[in-house]
């Protein structure tokens, strides 16, 4: 018995914000003071870190729920499986629905239930529920659909990872630029053929660095209402990512039975380029190998970070082959990786 992804699918809104729509903003500190030098030298030196050139914004009439419905749809018709089959829907996300205009989060019903009334599924046995782990959350969905598989207690679950984070940024905080929003999609189900899932890895890591991704108010100090927006400490961040994400790699990948050698792609969260590349390479460096070129399928260039979405979103683009020099064949071994608020690490060995 193996679990497998028999269907995979993607929502990107059409909606671009370029580095250069920054140019106005008024960008400050945390306490509120500005920066010594013009908009210019601030998005250069954001680009060189992050590699972001642009990122994608969900439409006004749109929201968190309709992005996953959509990347679910896409999932659903290309496992061509009938979703009144479908024993879990997990939907991961952290804000919840949040329209445009509004600084409420709407999460009753969960956006799981919203996406199972959205297609329709009338099969009270399928059942619907939302996953909160920090942007690891869709890699953590997949590891408890796995363990209900395992366990035989279902044959086939819908797993997404959807979030709009354009609707949570604080517009003064420099590191509003990196965040987008966008949705992806996987179906899984037990079968006969060898491979798929074969090992994973998951931590919390919250006695000392819970408090690295939280919400936080306004740097504008004249923003007086209650309202309160995601707020990161980017270097603490970085620290921990690299501190602990290449040995959960290591860790799961010496599970999985499969060497250094045996992979072929590795799938990371697109959170910020030059931490993923230092991830990689710390990764490699723990296995005395240098890093193989093209091993890292990258779209935080164009994409920015979208949380949940950006793993199951990269994966069905070079599934696609949408994605130049990218591709994943029959047999291949791959690594899921993610990192984020909690704070939580988590990985998957999979092979094709």
């Amino acid at each position: 018995m193996s679990i497998r992804i028999t269907g995979i699918g993607s929502f990107i809104p059409n909606m671009k914000r370029k580095n250069s729509d920054f140019l106005k903003h008024e960008f400050l500190n945390d306490d509120g003071s500005g920066f010594p030098h013009g908009n210019e030298v601030t998005i250069e030196k954001f680009k060189a870190i992050t590699g972001i050139e642009e990122r994608r914004y969900l439409e006004e009439e749109l929201s968190t729920s309709d992005m996953a419905t959509v990347a679910a749809q896409k999932a659903i018709e290309d496992a061509k499986i009938d979703p009144e089959t479908l024993d879990y829907l997990i939907i991961a996300h952290n804000y919840g629905d949040v329209k445009h205009g509004s600084i409420q989060s709407d999460t009753v019903p969960s956006i799981a239930t919203r996406v199972k009334h959205n297609l329709r599924i009338k099969n009270p046995k399928c059942v619907a529920y939302d996953v909160l782990f920090g942007c690891p959350g869709w890699i953590e969905a997949v590891i408890q659909a796995q363990a209900f598989m395992r366990c035989g207690m279902a044959k086939k679950c819908l797993v997404v990872g959807a979030e709009a984070l354009s609707r949570v940024v604080d517009k003064y905080d420099r590191d509003s630029m990196i965040f987008s929003d966008g949705a992806g999609a996987t179906v899984l189900e037990v079968t006969d053929e060898e491979g798929g899932i074969l090992a994973h890895e998951s931590a919390t890591y919250a006695y000392q660095d819970a408090h690295h991704i939280y919400f936080g108010k306004s740097n504008r100090p004249e923003e007086q209402d209650d309202t309160r927006y995601i707020k990161m400490n980017g270097r603490k961040i970085y620290e921990f990512a690299l501190s602990q994400v290449p040995q959960a790699m290591k860790t799961c990948l010496d599970k999985s039975g499969k060497t250094i050698d045996d992979v072929k792609k590795i799938f990371i969260h697109q959170a910020n380029e030059k931490m993923d590349d230092a991830i990689v390479a710390r990764f490699y460096k723990l296995h005395k190998k240098p890093v193989p070129p093209r091993i890292t399928p990258m779209t935080i260039h164009e994409l920015g970070n979208s949380s949940v979405a950006t793993v199951p979103t990269l994966l069905d683009l070079v599934v696609r082959g949408e994605i130049k020099d990218q591709e994943v064949k029959k047999g291949d071994v791959v690594i899921l990786a993610s990192v984020g608020a909690g704070m939580n690490v988590n990985s998957i060995i999979y092979q094709y």
